[in-house]
């Protein structure tokens, strides 16, 4: 009996410990997300969590720009942020600034942009370049992104189909906001931004990529902040979102996962 009451106790002692290590290790991650994986990520982070016991605490915002949430204006305010996941090159610029660990950078995912129409309304032919080119003149409005989809189409993409001038009374850069959003509501007659941020939005439909000539990938990535508190939770989380355990939640949302070879 003795033997089985020290057995028990001992049982209870190691079940004890291993909660308090657990408890312990477990960290909460702080994460900054621009539109482009919002999807994908909101699908995998319970399962992180699950998975790790980790607690992940998340702010999203645009990549660039200069609205209350963009992820270059929540460091500057010294939010806290452990991982930061958005536009390559906006990324790489934060690495420059020394605000983000450069060594810890991993390219996740491919996406293109698309073009959304309010639900019901008449698709346009986007078979090649001179086809969009006449749905844009013939929208009476159109809408685009503040990140990374919008910064080319408005400084790339309609001066390359001759259409700029054109375009400056009917185009307007949607600041923050989901692009698809400001369609569902009828105020814009067509809607351009990556196709992984149109996806979530109900009352529209997604008339497909813009064609090859047009078309501008966006690589999304991820990395350490300098000023993080939990750099290997923050690690961890990359590596969960670059693992195959993640590709179908990415693939579901309209993105084209980088293969681990392929990242920096």
């Amino acid at each position: 009996m003795r033997s089985a009451t020290a057995f028990r106790a001992l049982a209870l002692a190691l079940i004890g410990a291993l909660a308090f290590t657990s408890a312990a290790s477990a960290a909460e991650v702080h994460v900054m997300i621009s539109g482009g994986l919002t999807a994908a990520y909101k699908a995998l982070v319970p399962e992180f969590e699950r998975k790790t016991g980790h607690k992940v605490v998340t702010a999203f915002g645009p990549s660039m720009g200069t609205t209350t949430n963009a992820i270059p204006v929540r460091l500057e305010r010294g939010e806290p942020a452990d991982v930061l996941i958005m536009v390559g090159y906006a990324l790489g610029d934060l690495v420059k600034q020394g605000k983000v660990v450069a060594d810890s950078r991993v390219d996740l995912v491919k996406s293109p942009i698309g073009i959304a129409v309010k639900a019901g309304a008449p698709k346009p032919d986007l078979s090649s370049a001179e086809t969009v080119k006449q749905a844009l003149l013939a929208a009476k409005s159109v809408a685009y992104s503040d990140s990374a989809s919008g910064v080319y189409v408005s400084t790339e993409m309609f001066a390359k189909l001759g259409i700029a001038d054109q375009m400056k009374d009917r185009a307007r850069m949607i600041p923050a906001t989901p692009v698809g959003e400001i369609v569902a509501k009828g105020e814009a007659e067509i809607g351009l931004q990556q196709i992984s941020e149109l996806k979530p939005v109900t009352g529209i439909d997604i008339v497909g990529p813009l064609p090859e000539p047009l078309q501008k990938i966006t690589v999304f990535s991820a990395g350490i902040a300098s000023v993080s508190k939990e750099p290997d939770a923050g690690k961890a989380l990359i590596s969960f979102l670059a693992s195959p355990d993640a590709r179908d939640a990415l693939v579901k949302s309209g993105l084209h996962p980088i293969p681990a070879s392929a990242t920096h």
